[in-house]
């Protein structure tokens, strides 16, 4: 049945391929009864330039469960891009920080609390926010540059199929794919039992954080990444209150020890607490 819900969006992943939707977009965020909620697919870079929405805004869309394809409580798909309604932008961290924390579900700092919830049945646990006791390291590992050959030749093959009646111009607009950015980032961090954890970031900001880097380094990759971490350790870390929103893929969910992934990166100010006189 579908339900049309406004949802306060936390969570945009880098853009993906998908045979059947070409670029998706996995976004998750939080209801205004303070559950959180995953809403895939999303074909963001097909939407037009004013229904992109963007990180902290406020969006109503008319969703239905994605049961029979995902079993994962919080996961739902959108039944009409062309029914998404954009909000209002929240730029206050103090605001963010009230609809994230204030009726959400409880911030874990035990990660084998955690994935107990992700395995146990009767929950499926797959979205949470994460506070890391510490953040040691930020991990900057070489991945490959380029999407799968035969993946990018099947989807031309179906775009080729699905548009016999556009133009070549409307087909060349739909048929767009993102660059693959060829480093995989990670944080490395304790948990508040001290056990050591290693989860991989796949925020759509960090990508587009490296190619702005890398335009900026005039194509030097190195110094492209350098300033990744800058941001990601030497200014998150150092200077802001970092939570990790995390989350499950529908393919490890159930395989993996740890199936959890970081998809979001919560970086608001130090709160200094005021004096009781």
């Amino acid at each position: 049945m579908t339900q049309r819900i406004n949802v306060f969006i936390t969570v945009k992943t880098y853009p993906t391929l998908s045979e059947k939707y070409v670029e998706t977009v996995c976004t998750a965020g939080i209801t205004e009864s303070g559950h959180w909620i995953r809403i895939y697919p999303v074909p963001f870079r097909m939407l037009e330039e004013e229904g992109q929405y963007h990180k902290y805004q406020w969006l109503s869309l008319p969703l239905v469960r994605n049961d029979g394809k995902d079993f994962r409580p919080e996961s739902y798909r959108v039944v009409s891009t062309d029914d998404i309604v954009l909000g209002q932008d929240v730029k206050n961290w103090d605001e963010r920080r009230q609809l994230i924390f204030h009726k959400s579900a409880p911030i874990f700092h035990n990660m084998d609390d955690l994935i107990a919830q992700a395995k146990d049945e009767q929950i499926l646990l797959s979205l949470a926010t994460f506070k890391p006791q510490r953040i040691l390291d930020f991990v900057i590992e070489p991945a490959e540059s380029n999407w799968s050959q035969d993946k990018l030749d099947k989807l031309a093959a179906k775009s080729r199929q699905q548009t016999l009646f556009q133009t070549p111009e409307e087909i060349k607009k739909e048929f767009r794919i993102v660059r693959k950015v060829p480093y995989d980032f990670s944080y490395r961090f304790t948990d508040e039992t001290g056990k050591e954890r290693k989860l991989k970031i796949l925020d759509w900001e960090i990508g587009a954080l490296y190619w702005n880097c890398l335009r900026a380094s005039n194509g030097d990759q190195a110094m492209a990444v350098e300033k990744v971490r800058q941001k990601y350790f030497d200014v998150f870390v150092q200077e802001k209150d970092v939570y990790l929103f995390v989350g499950t893929t529908l393919a490890w969910h159930k395989r993996a020890p740890n199936p959890f992934v970081i998809i979001g990166v919560f970086y608001p100010p130090f709160q200094h607490q005021q004096s009781l006189f």
